[in-house]
């Protein structure tokens, strides 16, 4: 008496599929077979699907489930390591969750990189496509500081440089980087790491140092590309022109 492949994936609450997975991959023993050749499982055979499923449902991955052994002092290790994947996973689901409510709470598109909702408005694509890729570069104090940044800056120049059209005037473009200039001061006065960002970031300088030209090149238009390297030409204290 027995039953079938069938039978027991019904009872665990599985599928035969996944039950032929099982003897594939060595968790399953395989049964006797009935003198007509059909499979013939027994109860060890339910005991060890349901604890395979529960082990599962726990998080263990089918190629450690053996691992897990029959006793708790074989399993100790591999559960605490289990343990401690889970208590990462929760950590990230839980900083997750509070994303999803920030973008929820001030309406934001999901470009807005993570703590920059509260200024999303202020921002314009390239700037939110340039925060997004200075957070992989930079550590968490530096992009901290980058939000309050952006948080100091007058909104009317905000506005007026991410609205500037790319065959602004030389006049118009030397008029905003001045001011930029002066922002760009304040900004090195409060975080003078401005100046030397190396022990802010996280890769190797080249590979930032690339990554900005890039992201400038690729995102700013010519007169807003041309205002800011003016600015940084008045902050050092030479002639743009």
């Amino acid at each position: 008496m027995g039953w079938s492949t069938s039978e027991l994936a019904e009872m665990a609450g599985t599928t035969v599929n996944t039950i032929r997975h099982y003897h594939r991959v060595g968790l399953l023993d395989q049964p006797e077979r009935r003198g007509n050749g059909y499979k013939q499982y027994q109860a060890r055979h339910l005991a060890r699907v349901l604890q395979i499923r529960r082990l599962r449902e726990m998080g263990v991955p089918l190629a450690r489930v053996d691992r897990m052994g029959d006793s708790p002092a074989d399993s100790k290790d591999a559960l605490r390591a289990l343990d401690a994947e889970l208590a990462a996973g929760i950590e990230r689901l839980r900083r997750a969750r509070e994303e999803v409510a920030a973008l929820l709470r001030e309406g934001t598109p999901t470009d807005v990189p993570a703590g920059f909702e509260g200024v999303a408005e202020r921002l314009s694509d390239a700037d939110r496509a340039v925060i997004a890729i200075s957070s992989r570069f930079y550590d968490e104090r530096a992009v901290e500081d980058l939000r309050a940044m952006i948080d100091a800056e007058p909104t009317d120049l905000d506005h007026e440089m991410n609205t500037l059209p790319p065959d602004a005037s030389a006049d118009t473009r030397q008029r905003l980087a001045e001011r930029v200039a002066v922002v760009l001061e304040e900004h090195r006065r409060n975080h003078p790491w401005l100046s030397d960002p190396g022990s802010r970031l996280t890769m190797p300088r080249a590979v930032v140092e690339k990554a900005a030209m890039m992201s400038v090149a690729d995102l700013y238009n010519e007169a807003q590309q041309d205002v800011m390297r003016r600015a940084v030409l008045i902050l050092e204290g030479d002639d743009p022109e």
